[in-house]
């Protein structure tokens, strides 16, 4: 009943997350939606580059696996890889609620961790952001090595212990966080499992050992997570992802560190004000906080030394929060943010933890009775006080459930994620470029150049946000100062692949092709899996009349995105060029598959079926380009030049009025013919 009433809750928080989209600008396009590996489902090719590559700065390729396997059954309905996000999170909860009850014999209060859990705000973006599936999937072998080392910790055997092992490799494949599992599972062995001797407050029948012969046992454990540790240090430097190490000294790297950790806690006690993204106070940042940060990390840390003999469930959960962190505090920066709510995902469960066996145990100590001034005894909790607690519990979790189910509504789409940071953050420039990103996207350019600027205002060093405010100013017709705005984001990140690429667009704009070219290239060098470079470098190649130069681009593209819509179109006008008319029909077609809308591709395919004689279906090429399009004046031009072969004078004549309102100069020999054929006109 309580595993049922823990799944009740869980759903119930999280259910409307079924109708969120993917978060654009904020790694689901990266893992999901503009990854094309990703798209085709679980392939060879697709399992050799999981397991091969360093994309976006990291080694996990059982994560990379499960996107595959939602694209293989989900295809790209949001609605299926929301749905794994959370069916792992309840998997969580329930092994959570299993291994904690195996372990101390306490089952409500296990219960309440795992509800605890369950409903936390601050889990919401691990569960509710497609992106961060490698949260709750290396969580969920996080909490199967727990359980098959409470199994080996009954009866040891080298099967069993290989059990452990092998749950920890997945897990480390899936996120490398779990390089403090061993770590953990020691506290574990002080309790509340008591291997250590002298013996410990132990539930389970458990031999007794030393420190030195726990921490030998583990040794093939922890040369798991040094070998992980390696691997994921090497591809982040690789990909620059540590570059923030060296703007970000090593004291400011501890300062921020300190008042992370005195954050979270305070954010677990009142989840308000949370974002996506967390700005930097300053740097350095503001002695008052680092201070009342030592302060209280401090005195919690008294106290649980002070307690730890009788209590030494406080010691564990204190440790366990302490260290699971660790990799993620910040003392090798990865990123500019100084926090982030999913890191919290499992080093909450420490404090949960001390939070469920605290509370009963400091109820009891306050109801018992006490003789003069000697200390009194440690009791357990009388009947008379499970009706208080219960009542607290609940109201607790009901208000977490409220609280949750409101942050997840945050995450319905991009646009309210970002404004929202924007309102319970200040000078965040990360939140102004990523809504920029939105509303350039739905083509507001005006709009989101106000959010490029305000980006760079708070951040002058901003790469991105400089590119994006160059995108706008191409997109308005000002190429000259687009160059500008792409040389300057280069200039403070020279690897900035998609500023190449930009940049050699508007470079290409202004005929200056071989420097396109050359731009071009060096995002290839960068980022070597860039399809769309080699689509625009095919254009530009095309454009010198190297067409069969350019034609191999375009299937080099197409073989590292093949849904590439825009490369089959232009590869149809390369091959429409050399007179290759078939092959460029083909194309064409292949493009529309693809991309219905597809206009240009369109246009192409009802020029080059004019060209050989087959009018009909050019005109109903035609015809569907000004109904995705009413304003394409070429389209409707040609329409009715193909209408006048045909003698259809009066339609054409419509269509001939439309291209003019639409702006194009009507040919004048048309014009002439139409005028004596169409009445009146």
């Amino acid at each position: 009943m309580i595993a049922i009433l823990l799944v009740a809750i869980t759903l119930i928080a999280y259910w409307q997350v079924f109708g969120h989209d993917f978060i654009r600008f904020f790694d689901d396009d990266v893992y999901v939606v503009n990854n094309a590996v990703v798209q085709q489902g679980l392939t060879k090719a697709g399992l050799v580059w999981a397991f091969t590559q360093f994309h976006i700065a990291n080694w996990h390729p059982l994560t990379w696996v499960s996107h595959m396997l939602d694209c293989q059954f989900y295809g790209m309905n949001p609605m299926g890889h929301h749905l794994t996000n959370l069916l792992f999170h309840i998997a969580n909860v329930l092994l959570l609620f299993w291994a904690l009850v195996l372990m101390t014999k306490s089952l409500w209060k296990s219960a309440f961790v795992a509800a605890l859990f369950a409903v936390h705000p601050l889990h919401v973006e691990s569960v509710a952001w497609v992106a961060e599936r490698k949260d709750v999937l290396s969580t969920f072998f996080w909490l199967l090595a727990m359980l098959a080392y409470v199994w080996y910790v009954r009866r040891p055997n080298v099967g069993k212990y290989l059990l452990v092992a092998l749950a920890l490799a997945l897990g480390l494949m899936s996120k490398p966080m779990l390089v403090t599992l061993p770590i953990v599972l020691l506290l574990m062995d002080y309790w509340p499992l008591g291997r250590l001797k002298p013996r410990q407050h132990s539930t389970l029948n458990t031999q007794r050992s030393t420190l030195s012969s726990l921490i030998l046992e583990k040794a093939p454990l922890f040369a798991l997570c040094v070998a992980s540790s390696a691997i994921t240090f090497f591809a982040q430097r690789a990909m620059g992802a540590v570059a923030m190490m060296t703007q970000f000294p090593l004291g400011v790297r501890i300062s921020n560190a300190l008042v992370a950790y005195a954050s979270y806690i305070v954010k677990m006690v009142w989840p308000s004000g949370l974002a996506f993204y967390y700005p930097r106070a300053g740097n350095p940042i503001p002695a008052w906080q680092v201070a009342g940060a030592v302060v209280l990390l401090a005195a919690i840390s008294f106290l649980v030394i002070k307690l730890a003999r009788r209590h030494p469930y406080l010691p564990v959960g204190w440790l366990w929060y302490v260290v699971t962190l660790v990799p993620v505090i910040g003392f090798i920066q990865v990123g500019s943010h100084a926090m982030a709510d999913r890191y919290t995902y499992v080093p909450l469960i420490g404090l949960f933890v001390i939070i469920a066996w605290g509370a009963p145990d400091l109820l009891a100590r306050k109801m018992e009775p006490t003789k003069g001034k000697s200390r009194p005894r440690q009791v357990q909790s009388e009947p008379s006080n499970a009706a208080p607690l219960a009542a607290v519990a609940v109201a607790v979790v009901a208000v977490l459930m409220a609280r949750t189910w409101i942050e997840v509504g945050y995450w319905r789409d991009a646009a309210t994620l970002y404004t929202r940071a924007l309102k319970c953050t200040s000078n965040n420039a990360m939140a102004h470029n990523n809504l920029g990103n939105v509303l350039f996207a739905d083509g507001r350019i005006e709009e989101a150049a106000g959010h490029f600027r305000e980006a760079l205002r708070i951040d002058p060093s901003m790469s991105e946000a400089s590119n994006n405010l160059a995108n706008c100013l191409l997109q308005t017709g000002k190429p000259e100062e687009a160059i500008a705005l792409y040389n300057e984001a280069l200039r403070v990140m020279p690897n900035n692949a998609e500023a190449h690429y930009n940049l050699g667009t508007a470079l290409a704009r202004l005929d200056r092709l071989d420097e396109a070219i050359e731009h071009y290239a060096e995002a290839l060098r960068i980022k070597p899996d860039y399809a769309v470079v080699h689509n625009n470098w095919g254009n530009a190649l095309a454009r010198q009349g190297k067409f069969d130069v350019a034609i191999g681009h375009y299937k080099e593209g197409l073989r590292m995105q093949p849904n590439l819509a825009s490369a089959y179109g232009n590869m149809g006008n390369a091959l429409g060029a050399q007179g290759k008319s078939a092959e460029a029909i083909a194309n064409y077609n292949e493009a529309l598959r693809i991309d219905p809308k597809l206009v240009e591709a369109r246009v192409n395919l009802a020029i080059t079926l004019s060209k050989l004689k087959r009018t009909n279906e050019a005109i109903s090429q035609y015809r569907e380009v000004v109904r995705i399009q009413p304003n394409h004046a070429l389209a409707h031009h040609n329409l009715a030049a193909l209408l006048c072969s045909k003698g259809d004078y009066a339609e054409a004549w419509k269509e001939l009025r439309l291209a003019q309102q639409y702006g194009m100069a009507p040919d004048p020999a048309l014009v002439g013919i139409l005028s004596e054929r169409v009445p009146g006109r």
